[in-house]
């Protein structure tokens, strides 16, 4: 399965009504470029498996995927296309195994070694970052910067990149190696979710006729 150019990562501080607020940011994309990240760490396992389902739901109905940050029991119960697991997380050959051989398995990366053994472990995918300042990563230490993202998509495992990335500095990440962009802030703080879906899928198309 090919990685989605454009990772939307969920916060429902930001939109309480995540099923509405992704179903809006998914009017006409085109289908395959987009997968939301379902990531309510503080969601009780049941709650989780609710909101999960009516995700599953509304990325079908648009052709797009979903995918579960951290839960692979909640993945596999709601029937979505994979997992992100953290970089110390379960083994990303163990997660496939489970969900089967199309799902996507994304490991959450903050350095060259995190990106290899995710490499070397069957990864579909890694995120990397943050690469730039933002609240949500600060948690991570010191944003890694545009020249830490090149060298590790050097290593050749699809990185999507995140961490303060929106359409004004996306292109600069899909010219470093990325080959996608996640974001949080960009779509659910959006006036227009699906214009900043767009725009960052734009970035990505711009990126490909430069290079």
């Amino acid at each position: 399965m090919a990685v989605p150019i454009v990772h939307l990562v969920t916060d429902r501080r930001l939109a309480p009504d995540l099923p509405a607020r992704v179903a809006a940011a998914l009017a006409g994309i085109p289908p395959g470029t987009v997968a939301v990240h379902l990531r309510e760490k503080d969601l009780t396992g049941a709650a989780l498996l609710a909101l999960a389902r009516s995700l599953v739901t509304v990325c079908r109905a648009r052709g797009q995927r979903l995918l579960v940050n951290d839960r692979l029991d909640i993945a596999l119960a709601a029937g979505a296309d994979g997992v992100h697991l953290p970089s110390a997380g379960l083994p990303p050959a163990e997660a496939r195994r489970l969900l089967g051989p199309a799902a996507l398995v994304g490991v959450s990366c903050h350095g060259l070694a995190d990106v290899r053994r995710a490499r070397d472990g069957g990864a579909s995918f890694a995120t990397f970052g943050p690469v730039h300042e933002t609240p949500s990563k600060r948690a991570y230490g010191a944003p890694v910067g545009l020249a830490a993202l090149r060298e590790a998509a050097a290593l050749g495992l699809p990185l999507v990149a995140l961490g303060g990335v929106d359409p004004s500095n996306a292109p600069e990440a899909f010219a470093a190696g990325a080959r996608g962009v996640a974001a949080i802030r960009a779509w659910l703080a959006a006036g227009d979710p699906a214009a900043a879906v767009r725009e960052l899928l734009a970035a990505a198309r711009a990126a490909r006729v430069s290079g």
